[in-house]
């Protein structure tokens, strides 16, 4: 008696649990004093809820570009530290740089030093001309392909922290073909919003504005060696576009920043503003501050993607190591671009190849029919439990509620988001759990057979019929999990609703139901068993 108490108050306590789960989701208005302790509502997928559907190509030739253009800087630098004269040192093409030495007497020297240090570029031509002797440095196939794959996986990566600092939940990622990424976003409903954010390379530089450049000389495009104009972002889309004359030589970028978070301007021109304030590492504090201090009364203009965001007067060296980006945003657009800055630039820039956007309605229509298909199975099954078992039938259905309960709790509990696929594995999962109901109770009627009593019938129809549905569940949440594992979108969520349906099955079909047979025979005194 006091084992079945014990088990009796074990399902009741699980019951009750499950129950209180599921008032999130269930009950529209807010519970008071509960919303702190109770989970969050059952989160629905893209085909549910509705959302965005982008498939991305990643530019891996600027990735390539990219990289031949920062290779061509460090060949500059390690020329002028071992002191090696040479004329120019550029990329050519797209993956190819070529160095202008002034003659052949630098040539060994200059060989010597690629090899040592750029072991990754090969001289593929040395000729003399009238400027020099030109050295045609090129990347090999397999570099080429490596920066490609890098570049794309980058993204992914980057696009991924974007997206999770976005607050979109359960976004499915990943690459398709070589060069193109698909993304889901469930519940996504500004959708210009998202594509800035993803699509944004976020290169952060800081360049300093160009001194004794007369505004009509900037007008003409007549511009000294080393300036270069760069457009101003403006808040008013029909005032015209301000351009600003900026020496092309970046002093500082967004490498070294570590965090970019948005706050309330307070001084005269940006108060009650929405800004972006940012913070450099050791090396970039260290470096901010000399720019600062080399160029007191100067404009330092903070470039991103290629336009100014704001050119403010240094007014005296700031050691904290701290910039602040100011300018007419609004709150959200001010998110948008801290969490850029935040997670990192692109390696390369992204080209939108297709979208579509998945309106609720459809999702809304697919709840309805993936419901009435499992209420349909349900009552079913049901039906089928009480006209073949009778009594014993009913304790098997009132499992099999007791089963979806669990379920649903469970995805309320970890946070997990129900997609269509999900709904079918809830469906199947009922059957599974009726599945062994009719294990165990096919078991208990040969026993019956056999000419046991009730009492010995259930003990060793149970005995003998968990050990074979523990092996097929716990096989099949194997099986669960791998799709888990290696499945994207669609099998993860059949997969999520699968493993907590077997899970649930084991310990209604097991636990749950014998606890009643225990309760109906021990204390009822029920002498025939209705099976």
């Amino acid at each position: 008696m006091k084992s079945i108490a014990v088990r009796a108050l074990i399902v009741v306590v699980v019951l009750i649990a499950g129950v209180f789960c599921l008032l999130p989701t269930f009950v529209s208005s807010p519970l008071p004093g509960l919303s702190t302790i109770l989970p969050g509502k059952i989160h629905l997928g893209l085909d549910l809820q509705g959302g965005m559907h982008l498939v991305l190509e990643v530019e891996t030739n600027k990735a390539i570009e990219n990289t031949a253009d920062n290779l061509a800087e460090e060949i500059k630098d390690t020329l002028r530290t071992k002191k090696i004269g040479f004329t120019q040192v550029a990329r050519t093409g797209n993956s190819s740089i070529e160095a202008v030495l002034p003659s052949n007497a630098q040539l060994s020297d200059f060989n010597e030093m690629m090899r040592r240090s750029f072991p990754m570029l090969t001289s593929t031509s040395q000729q003399a001309s009238r400027e020099g002797t030109k050295v045609l440095l090129t990347m090999s196939p397999q570099q080429r392909e490596t920066l490609s794959t890098r570049a794309v996986q980058q993204a992914i990566e980057t696009i991924r922290n974007r997206i999770d600092q976005f607050g979109v939940r359960e976004p499915d990622i990943r690459l398709a073909g070589t060069d193109r990424i698909m993304i889901e976003l469930p519940g996504v409903k500004d959708s210009q919003q998202a594509i800035s954010l993803i699509g944004k390379t976020a290169v952060l530089e800081f360049k300093l504005e160009a001194q004794n450049v007369p505004q009509r000389q900037s007008e003409d495009h007549n511009l000294p060696p080393g300036v270069k104009l760069y457009p101003m972002r403006s808040s008013d889309s029909t005032a015209p576009e301000t351009m600003v004359p900026l020496e092309d030589k970046t002093v500082l970028t967004g490498q070294n920043i570590t965090d970019a978070r948005v706050e309330i301007g307070g001084g005269s021109s940006s108060y009650g503003q929405a800004t972006i304030a940012l913070n450099f590492d050791r090396q970039g504090a260290r470096m901010f501050e000399r720019i600062t201090g080399d160029n007191v009364g100067r404009k330092l203009a903070i470039v991103l993607d290629g336009v100014v965001y704001s050119d403010p007067v240094i007014k005296e060296r700031i050691p904290d190591g701290r910039a602040v980006i100011s300018g007419s945003y609004s709150d959200e657009e001010a998110r948008v671009l801290a969490i850029a800055l935040r997670t990192g630039r692109l390696p390369a820039p992204v080209k939108i190849l297709e979208q579509s956007t998945v309106g609720p309605s459809l999702g809304h229509d697919s709840i309805q029919a993936g419901v009435l298909a499992s209420a349909i199975g349900g009552l079913g099954i049901v039906l089928f439990m009480l006209v073949y078992y009778r009594v014993s039938g009913a304790v098997a259905d009132m499992a099999l509620v007791m089963n979806l309960i669990v379920i649903l709790a469970l995805m309320a509990g970890v946070g997990a988001t129900l997609t269509l696929p999900g709904i079918a594995g809830i469906a199947l999962t009922i059957g599974i759990a009726v599945d062994a109901n009719v294990l165990i109770y096919e078991r208990i009627r040969e026993e019956l057979r056999l000419g046991k009593t009730p009492r010995a019938a259930i003990d060793t129809g149970y005995e003998r019929a968990t050990i074979t549905i523990m092996d097929a569940n716990v096989t099949s949440a194997i099986a669960a999990l791998v799709l888990y594992e290696f499945g994207t979108g669609a099998v993860k969520g059949f997969a999520v609703t699968l493993f907590f349906g077997l899970a649930a099955n084991m310990f209604t079909a097991i636990f749950v139901t014998r606890v009643i047979f225990d309760y109906l025979l021990n204390e009822r005194r029920v002498k025939e068993l209705s099976i």
